[in-house]
Formats: C-alpha cells, sequence, structure tokens
C-alpha cells in the first residue's frame, strides 16, 4: 500500500493529474504508476430487427462492416493509450520522478482501481465537467463512482492547470470521520510544511470553539502552523466563499457521511459540490 496511481484519460485535466501525482509522489515519497483504461465500448447496434427492410445479404454485409470498424476503433483506442501513457512518463520524469510503471488495462475505471486498491496509497483524477445548462454542471461519474468505492485517499485534480499548494483548508464538522481525517493529515508527510486553515461552518458555540480548538491542536502536536475559522450560513456559500480568498489552496475532506459539508462531496450532483471542486480536492477516509 504505497504505491501513487495517476489515472489519466487524455482529457482536459490530464496533464494537471500528472503534476499533482507528480507532486504527491514526491512528497510522501511513493513510487508513481500511471493508468490509462480502456473501457468497454459500446454493443454493437442489433440489425437483426431491419431484416426484412434491408435483407439478409445486406444485414450481412452492415454486421461485417460494424465489426471491421469496431476492430479499429479498439486498435486506435490502444495506440493512443500508449501514446498517452508514453507523454505522461515523460512529463513526470520532467518533474524530478524516475520513470514510472505503466499499466494500460481493459475494463472500468472504478474496477480496475478496486483490484489495485491493496497497492494504493493515494489516488490521482481528474474531474471532467458537462454542462446542462447555465451554471449547472454535473461531475463526473467516474469521480463520484471511485469516491464512493475505494477505500483510499483520493485527489481530484479540478483544473487544466497544476500550482502547488500554498496551504490547505480542511472542512471540518468535529464527526468522528473529520476527527480520523485530521489524525491522517497530522500523521501523513503529504501536506507537512503547510499552514492549515481549519473551517468549520455552524453557529458560534463554546462548543464548537472547542471542537475546532481541539482539532487544531492535533494538528499543532504534528507541527503544523494552524488557523481555524468557524463560519456562520450554509456551506455551499461559506465554504466557497472562504476557498476563494485563500489563493492556491488544497481542501481536505472526509469521504461519507450525514453532515452537510460531507453531501458536498458525495451525494448529489449539485451546483454546490461543482463549485466546490473548482479547487483541487483531497479526500480521505
Amino acid at each position: 500500500m504505497n504505491k501513487v496511481y495517476a489515472c489519466i484519460d487524455g482529457r482536459a485535466t490530464t496533464a494537471a493529474v500528472i503534476d499533482w501525482a507528480a507532486w504527491a509522489a514526491q512528497r510522501l515519497p511513493a513510487p508513481l504508476e500511471l493508468l490509462h483504461v480502456l473501457e468497454r465500448s459500446p454493443e454493437l447496434p442489433n440489425v437483426g430487427d431491419y431484416t426484412g427492410a434491408i435483407g439478409l445479404g445486406a444485414q450481412e454485409v452492415l454486421l461485417q462492416q460494424l465489426s471491421a470498424l469496431d476492430e479499429q476503433r479498439s486498435k486506435l483506442a490502444q495506440q493512443a493509450g500508449r501514446d498517452m501513457l508514453e507523454a505522461a512518463s515523460l512529463r513526470a520524469q520532467n518533474a524530478g520522478l524516475p520513470v514510472p510503471a505503466t499499466h494500460m488495462r481493459h475494463g472500468e475505471l472504478v474496477d480496475t482501481l478496486l483490484e489495485l486498491e491493496p497497492e494504493l496509497r493515494l489516488c490521482v483524477l481528474g474531474a471532467n465537467h458537462r454542462a446542462s445548462g447555465p451554471r449547472k454542471l454535473h461531475l463526473d461519474h467516474h469521480v463520484e463512482s471511485v469516491i464512493r468505492a475505494l477505500q483510499r485517499p483520493v485527489l481530484v485534480a479540478t483544473s487544466e492547470h497544476f500550482a502547488p499548494p500554498e496551504r490547505f483548508v480542511v472542512a471540518y464538522d468535529a464527526s468522528p470521520t473529520a476527527r480520523k481525517m485530521v489524525d491522517m493529515v497530522a500523521a501523513s508527510p503529504l501536506l507537512r510544511g503547510l499552514p492549515a486553515l481549519i473551517a468549520m461552518v455552524g453557529a458560534d458555540t463554546t462548543e464548537a470553539q472547542e471542537q475546532l480548538a481541539a482539532a487544531a491542536e492535533l494538528l499543532r502536536v504534528a507541527g503544523f502552523s494552524v488557523q481555524t475559522r468557524l463560519l456562520a450560513g450554509e456551506p455551499e456559500q461559506a465554504l466557497p466563499e472562504l476557498l476563494a480568498s485563500q489563493g492556491a489552496a488544497l481542501l481536505v475532506m472526509g469521504a461519507y457521511g450525514h453532515s452537510r459539508i460531507r453531501q458536498l462531496i458525495v451525494g448529489s450532483t449539485t451546483t454546490t459540490l461543482l463549485r466546490l471542486s473548482e479547487v483541487p480536492v483531497l479526500i480521505l477516509r
């Protein structure tokens, strides 16, 4: 359980995924491996229903043509995958890493990662959004599926460009999962040396202040410089505003739970989640 896997697909965030994975591999330190999954292509259309219309001979010709096209598409996809992995390897080496191992698999990304999970320390992948109307986006289903299924940390690159984080923001709610998340941050070298800001959304009560102070103390004992912030209002408004004020930051969150904050990351695909995903997100379990 000591490898960083960069999951690349050739889309807009691919370069950032490689850069984030290289950054993480150097800080942990851990070996970097590159993964490209050739997902199953759609089934060939069933032309049997059209036999009467186009004739049996025409049907056979059409099936042969479709089969040839499918074979050609598969070969092109494999070649594109090899080229992509080669380019990714060179980019990682230019970042100062040794030659990374590369893997091209057939199947579904989430299934492949579940197979690799025993050797996985961190999974890095990109969030590629698709529009569905004014200011509304849906999260790439790969990202949500991986976050739901994987029991390992996941780093999501949400931009086409990589910038080393100058600080990190912990979205905290004082739940057992959140406390475990802070323990993980404290014990890991990944974020060591970066200033931390622990943010909690809720009423300004003595209990909330004490919960924030306890979380901050865990990080301070581990050598982190820590600030805390108790935010009023709703997480979907307060957190993006805070993140926007932090510059080159990384958001750290737990993966599951019933609190309002964590429902922003794993739950229904909402514009709120995507506003948060405009900054890179490290999701811990």
